[in-house]
């Protein structure tokens, strides 16, 4: 054991000092949190930092479309869609909103299983889960195709500020990429939860002890903080 993990005491059996006493503490296999896990607090710091990058999309969006001196396309023409022989405003943006947001109660419910050791209905719901995640991605691709088919780029549109394509692509394929990769992240705790792997006392990725589901409730943060994330985009860019 003292060989899979860093020793965090010198010769003389005392904790070293400065940065050598850093390293060990934060190196070992211990909580370095009080009453928080080392995977837990990780998950707390990247959610932090990605909240700040959302941020700053955001308010670089609101900037650009304040400040341009052209029409900024009306959300509830470009994101319309032909049905029935009517156009209907932002039909697509809200089916995506309803997906998503009730991909956070499968969620919820998995990480609630997780607590109570119900393995195949936590796998299940996980599972539903990753699908709703995947239809929102199948739907935000059938949206880009659509707007990329009408000449929306990057650098311009065919309904005015140029800017709008560039906000428009970052914004959401930004968060689409945190979407697509949840869902891969979610199969494959699933997959773990499903073959047993939580209750089978062998430490491996994701695995550190007999019943400890906390890769569940890691992923159900994960899942939350993006679900969240959607709402904020779906206010600021579709909305306003």
């Amino acid at each position: 054991m003292a060989d899979a993990t860093v020793k965090r005491l010198d010769a003389s059996g005392q904790r070293p000092d400065g940065l050598e006493g850093f390293v060990a503490d934060w190196s070992s296999d211990q909580r370095a949190f009080k009453k928080v896990s080392w995977g837990k607090a990780m998950m707390w710091i990247f959610l932090l930092s990605d909240t700040f990058i959302f941020s700053i999309f955001l308010v670089s969006y609101m900037s650009a479309r304040s400040s341009t001196t052209e029409a900024w396309p009306s959300a509830s023409e470009v994101f319309a869609l032909h049905i029935g022989g009517a156009d209907i405003p932002l039909i697509l943006i809200a089916i995506m909103t309803f997906v998503l947001i009730s991909s956070s109660g499968t969620m919820a419910m998995a990480v609630n299983c997780a607590y109570r050791k119900q393995r195949r209905n936590t796998a299940l719901l996980m599972i539903a889960t990753a699908a709703l995640g995947a239809a929102f991605v199948g739907m935000q691709a059938f949206e880009w195709s659509k707007l990329i088919a009408e000449g929306v780029r990057p650098w311009g549109n065919p309904w005015g500020a140029p800017q709008f394509g560039a906000s428009f692509f970052m914004i959401t394929g930004f968060h689409g990429t945190h979407v697509s990769f949840g869902v891969i992240f979610l199969l494959i705790v699933a997959s773990k939860v499903w073959k047993g792997e939580f209750d089978s006392g062998r430490r491996s990725w994701l695995c550190r002890e007999k019943g400890d589901y906390e890769a569940v409730e890691i992923m159900g943060l994960y899942w939350h903080f993006v679900d969240l994330v959607w709402v904020f985009i779906f206010a600021f860019f579709y909305l306003w």
